[in-house]
């Protein structure tokens, strides 16, 4: 969490015991001798943010309704139900006043609500979990071209492309590498100078089709993989077993060899004694 201080006037005295209280980072703007204005950088379930320390103890001790800020916060993220989404409750501490600004969520929560996606892949480049078509991922990117750093749409739709390699979602039924290949060649540069974002009901069809053909081959090289495990688990008892009679034999041996032993030392002790 970030806090700036600014605002109207108060004493420094005043000023001072603010910053000592909610001290994390701090940039003083304007007037040494002005008011605390505190600004609390959050990153909240849209529509559903909850009570916690992080926002209790910097609200609580200056007497802010914590019930009234969450309240506010979920009515502004109410449209980003499902998605982290990255929040600043910017707070008057004299007038005990606040407004909540709602930044657009990360690209990558995005990308998940397209597809109704809880997570995306655990092994990135090994499960794929979704496929989108280039018209959704020009359509993502036309949503954060203004928060990007991307210069240009056909830069915001390769940092698009960027969070699918990550994330483990096909684009065109390919990987998302090869089709930012694809966009340097400027394959799609119709698409993306015309800001197509509409698909066909075919090329949904056929992408959905493609998916499950790739989801089906995921899922017998997942089983094929586990059956191999169970298999190698298998055959450990076996040369466990043989081990054990690898050693049973050696001691049996050995038994044998003292045997060998006790009797010769009888014999010996009986040729001493005639």
């Amino acid at each position: 969490m970030t806090l700036w201080v600014a605002g109207t006037r108060r004493t420094s005295r005043m000023l001072e015991s603010c910053i000592l209280e909610r001290t994390q980072e701090l940039e003083v703007l304007g007037d040494p001798l002005e008011v605390c204005r505190m600004i609390i950088k959050l990153i909240v379930d849209g529509g559903n943010m909850k009570p916690g320390p992080t926002v209790s103890q910097q609200l609580g001790p200056i007497g802010i309704n914590l019930g009234k800020v969450i309240e506010e916060v979920n009515k502004a993220t109410s449209g980003f139900k499902g998605m982290k989404v990255p929040v600043e409750i910017d707070v008057d501490t004299k007038t005990k006043e606040f407004t909540v600004n709602v930044s657009s969520p990360p690209i990558s929560e995005l990308i998940k609500k397209e597809l109704k996606l809880e997570k995306g892949s655990g092994v990135a480049g090994k499960i794929m979990v979704g496929n989108l078509a280039i018209e959704q991922v020009i359509g993502l990117a036309k949503t954060k071209h203004p928060n990007m750093l991307a210069k240009s749409m056909k830069g915001a739709v390769k940092l698009v492309l960027g969070s699918c390699v990550s994330l483990g979602i096909l684009v065109e039924s390919k990987s998302p590498k090869e089709v930012i290949k694809e966009v340097d060649k400027g394959i799609y540069d119709t698409e993306i100078s015309k800001e197509k974002t509409e698909i066909s009901p075919e090329k949904k069809a056929q992408l959905e089709k493609d998916f499950a053909q790739i989801k089906a081959k995921q899922e017998a090289a997942a089983k094929a993989e586990e059956a191999a495990k169970a298999a190698a688990e298998g055959e450990k008892p076996e040369e466990a077993k043989v081990e054990e009679k690898k050693e049973e034999k050696k001691e049996g041996e050995k038994k044998e060899v003292k045997v060998e032993e006790k009797k010769a030392e009888k014999q010996e002790e009986k040729g001493k004694k005639k």
